[in-house]
């Protein structure tokens, strides 16, 4: 059996792809929330820099844990400290979504990837790949409101959560989105967020707004997701790492 010591040896060979952006005052949000706020409070003329932030839980590359929609869902301290170490799967649509931004990922989409990569492992972080993370740091790109306001943008379909949780057992999901629903589906449900309260309901939690995941592979990687130990937080924003090994190829 391997100890801690070899497998971080492993580890160690990997290659670190950041799936987290950078946030600044300016950095895309739902904009009904408030943008990061940041203020020096000592200087090192004072003998020490400190600075005060203030922003929501719910900004730039975050995790949201069931509470966030689900009355009595998990807090994130809830959620199992292992939860955050998994084996991670990207499921690259990217193409479809260039041709429809409101492109819904489909249970068959699930099929079909696994027929190509084998089946996705029960307890694993599974993520989908748009490409719309490369429209940040633009608010105005990332959001993609038409004439009418509604936001124009892909999302997971309900029967691909369902799946994915209910046959496949994993531990979460992430996009590069700002929502779990489609601009589309969320528009025709009068702005209400029935993919993503679906799956809070089921008691996993989700990253949302990650980034570049067009430098993961399909399988083969582990994804480790770090936060502040907050009490009673329903979101975070997250440091998301992706270890890929050396020898993957995309």
């Amino acid at each position: 059996m391997i100890n801690l010591q070899e497998a971080l040896k492993v580890f160690k060979t990997a290659r670190l792809v950041d799936l987290t952006h950078q946030i600044d005052e300016d950095s895309p949000h739902f904009p009904p929330l408030p943008a990061l706020a940041k203020k020096d409070i000592f200087t090192l003329k004072d003998g020490f820099h400190v600075q005060q932030f203030s922003v929501v839980g719910q900004y730039g590359t975050h995790i949201d844990a069931p509470i966030h929609f689900v009355e009595g869902g998990k807090w994130l301290e809830q959620i199992p400290l292992e939860d955050f170490l998994l084996p991670l799967y990207v499921i690259d649509k990217s193409a479809a979504v260039e041709k429809n931004p409101n492109y819904e990922l489909t249970k068959q989409d699930v099929l079909d990837f696994e027929a190509e990569y084998g089946r996705i492992a029960e307890g694993s972080f599974v993520a989908f790949r748009s490409d719309w993370s490369k429209r940040w740091p633009s608010q105005e790109l990332m959001t993609n409101l038409d004439d009418n306001g509604a936001q124009q943008s892909p999302g997971w379909s309900r029967e691909a959560i369902d799946f994915l949780i209910h046959e496949r057992h994993i531990k979460a999901l992430g996009h590069e989105t700002l929502d779990t629903d489609s601009g589309k589906a969320a528009a025709e449900a009068g702005g209400v967020l029935r993919q993503e309260y679906y799956l809070l309901e089921q008691g996993i939690f989700q990253l949302e707004v990650l980034a570049h995941l067009d430098q993961v592979p399909a399988t083969g990687s582990v994804i480790f997701i770090a936060f502040p130990h907050w009490k009673e937080a329903t979101g975070s924003p997250v440091r998301a790492l992706a270890y890929v090994p050396d020898s993957s190829r995309k």
